[in-house]
């Protein structure tokens, strides 16, 4: 009986540690680390969150940008801080439903057991970008390019085993054509070499293309969803192009490490739910090309295990594509 008095005096005094921890939270500046480098959409998108909660939370949220080793280096920061609040990682599927299956070796974390998902923040499609300079009008003439000059021309992405690479390989391989890949440490970076025809195509959102497409420098021949963009509804899909089955949809998510106190994760992910469903929200976000989602934590550690599943076969393929 006294070891039973004991126990619940300690779960008393624990939870209300926790309660108090949250009710101070945060005492100081909390950094959201954005595995990819600054000035693409991820950058763009973790910014409007992080002043959102900044204000909100009444401390400073900044955002950190650690790109490298398509998105481990700046994961595996996360996942090895302290699980406190005060470092949180805001990534999306090609980090946690993708690079466990692409990975060449075993990764330093589990994107289900070292992470609790806080909540989405938004989803967006990619847009099959070329450059103006060159003659190609339609994904078909890229291909049929392709077919007559194999292993010649060369695509570009956002890192190796990124949803951008693994997308271009799916639709090689269901084109039955092969290029070079060229990953680059961001789309940033890789939009020089795009306009200048070094590379043939990317695919990629609209924050790191839409200055070059509105000035004429880069066109777009299809999007990756499966129905039109109300972005760009001019650009068709990649069935309407002639490639079904090509089709997926980019999300990103807010994480904390695991162990992170559950108050504090609710506190976070109430704030975000009531940012994002915002008129204010959803037009910032859709100024970045994404739409703003309200989808809570649960929702997103689903999706997470829902895709692992479903881009098992597909991560499969593009990476027998890359070795042959």
């Amino acid at each position: 009986m006294r070891l039973l008095f004991r126990f619940i005096v300690a779960a008393a005094l624990g939870a209300a540690s926790l309660l108090s921890w949250a009710q101070t939270y945060p005492s100081k500046p909390v950094r959201i680390v954005i595995p990819y480098a600054a000035g693409g959409g991820v950058d763009a998108a973790a910014r409007l969150v992080a002043q959102h909660l900044a204000g909100a939370l009444g401390q400073g949220f900044v955002v950190v940008a650690r790109p490298g080793g398509a998105t481990v280096i700046g994961a595996e920061s996360v996942a090895r801080s302290p699980a406190d609040g005060y470092t949180l990682l805001l990534t999306g599927g090609s980090t946690m439903s993708l690079l466990p299956l692409v990975h060449p070796a075993k990764l330093p974390f589990d994107p289900l057991a070292d992470f609790v998902p806080i909540g989405m923040v938004s989803r967006l499609p990619f847009f099959l970008a070329t450059p103006s300079k060159l003659s190609y009008n339609s994904v078909r003439d890229i291909m049929a390019d392709a077919r007559a000059n194999p292993d010649r021309l060369a695509f570009g992405s956002n890192g190796v085993g990124s949803m951008a690479h693994v997308g271009i390989e799916m639709l090689l391989h269901s084109a039955g054509v092969k290029m070079i890949h060229i990953p680059y440490p961001g789309f940033a970076p890789m939009i020089s070499d795009l306009v200048t025809g070094r590379i043939v195509m990317t695919m990629g959102d609209l924050a790191p293309l839409k200055g070059q497409i509105d000035a004429g420098a880069v066109k777009v021949l299809a999007v990756s969803s499966g129905t039109r963009s109300r972005f760009l509804p001019d650009a068709p899909t990649l069935a309407e192009a002639g490639y079904p089955g090509n089709e997926f949809e980019i999300w990103l998510a807010l994480f904390a490490p695991a162990g992170a106190p559950q108050p504090i994760v609710d506190t976070i992910g109430r704030s975000m739910r009531a940012y994002l469903g915002s008129p204010e929200a959803r037009e910032a976000y859709a100024k970045l090309g994404h739409e703003a989602d309200t989808s809570d934590g649960p929702a997103v550690r689903q999706r997470i295990v829902a895709e692992q599943k479903a881009f098992a076969p597909a991560a499969a393929a593009a990476s027998a594509t890359r070795k042959q």
